[in-house]
């Protein structure tokens, strides 16, 4: 008859095995895991290791909770239990700041690396990496989305029908090492150093736009300066001056301060704001030729511009993409350029004798 003991003293994630024969006879020793408690363990040890990277991020207790979706009392307990696990301070804390003692330093850098790690492993135990499949979740700047990222969903999802899109349109950039997008689309002058991948998909600008009918009552400015006199429609964006328009022409660049009686944040409502006959906006380029081929908008100081700015892909630095946010960014990169280029090549064929005659 088979005996098992389990040894005084031994770890608790280990069971000796003693097997004794019909006569008695000692046959072996075997050393058993006790598997689901062990894993168990392996996954709070890995949660704790993600815990601390993120405080470390984030740069306090606070800011990592809110990320992780979780509480400061969770957050802290799973920094203070590895600390304990492994005897060492790996956080010094004060009522101010956090700041990693040198084993903590050396501890991020190792966990880093592991929960890297782990990922790769995960999704390539999923396949993910092969075939894109699930909900791919995209941010775009508002107009550039509506103008350019839609229509390419429907044609990206004509070649990946597994793959759902969560599209968010909104003006400013997420956080995208939180997870809440795999991808933002935007425009920018330029970008700031950071770890993101940024793609770029080509340039455009912005022209100053009027109705018809606005021009008709007020008539156009001949030269910048003249836009002090006219009422002019504001867009709001996080990364430009509300009230300060930078005109370059054939004179260099101007900076103009302009006011108006309406202020928007989106450029569709710009649009919306213009052919209303409010007063003069500034639009992109790609929300404008509509417009200005079919006679609703006039283009003004026909010169000048406004500054250009370049389009980005953005997604997270990492050493593994999966095959959805692969296959999406390879896409923009063959589609989004083309039709850019288009529409900054149509801006230069509209002269006055191509335009229709304006819907008054």
């Amino acid at each position: 008859m088979r005996q098992f003991n389990a040894l005084a003293g031994e770890s608790p994630l280990l069971v000796t095995q003693q097997c004794r024969g019909p006569e008695g006879d000692e046959i072996a020793f075997v050393s058993i895991k006790r598997t689901h408690e062990k894993v168990y363990w392996l996954m709070d040890t890995l949660q704790s290791m993600r815990m601390f990277v993120r405080v470390v991020q984030a740069g306090s207790f606070t800011a990592a909770a809110e990320s992780l979706d979780s509480t400061i009392g969770v957050t802290s307990r799973a920094v203070s239990e590895l600390e304990a696990h492994l005897r060492t301070r790996l956080l010094n804390r004060s009522t101010r700041r956090l700041a990693l003692t040198p084993a903590g330093e050396r501890y991020l850098k190792r966990c880093s690396q592991i929960l890297a790690d782990v990922c790769i492993a995960e999704e390539e135990a999923s396949c993910a990496h092969e075939r894109p499949t699930g909900v791919l979740r995209m941010h775009s700047f508002a107009c550039i989305g509506q103008q350019y990222v839609l229509p390419a969903i429907s044609r990206y999802r004509a070649l990946h029908p597994e793959v759902t899109v969560d599209l968010t349109l909104s003006q400013r950039l997420p956080d995208l090492f939180e997870g809440s997008s795999d991808v933002s689309v935007i425009t920018a002058l330029s970008l700031p150093d950071s770890d993101l991948v940024s793609l770029q998909l080509g340039t455009t600008c912005s022209i100053l736009c009027a109705s018809p009918a606005y021009v008709r009552v007020h008539g156009t400015p001949d030269v910048p300066a003249d836009l002090t006199r006219h009422d002019c429609l504001i867009l709001k964006t996080p990364r430009d001056p509300v009230h300060e328009w930078r005109l370059e022409g054939p004179e260099g660049s101007l900076d103009l301060h302009v006011d108006g009686p309406v202020q928007v944040n989106i450029a569709q409502s710009l649009v919306a704001a213009i052919r209303e006959g409010m007063g003069i906006g500034t639009l992109p380029v790609y929300s404008a030729i509509e417009g200005l081929r079919n006679g609703t908008l006039i283009r003004v100081l026909p010169q000048h511009i406004l500054q250009r700015t370049s389009v980005y892909a953005l997604y997270p630095s990492r050493r593994f993409v999966d095959a959805k946010t692969k296959t999406w960014v390879e896409f923009l990169r063959g589609h989004l350029p083309q039709l850019i280029c288009h529409d900054m090549e149509l801006l230069e064929e509209l002269k006055p004798e191509l335009i229709q005659e304006p819907k008054l």
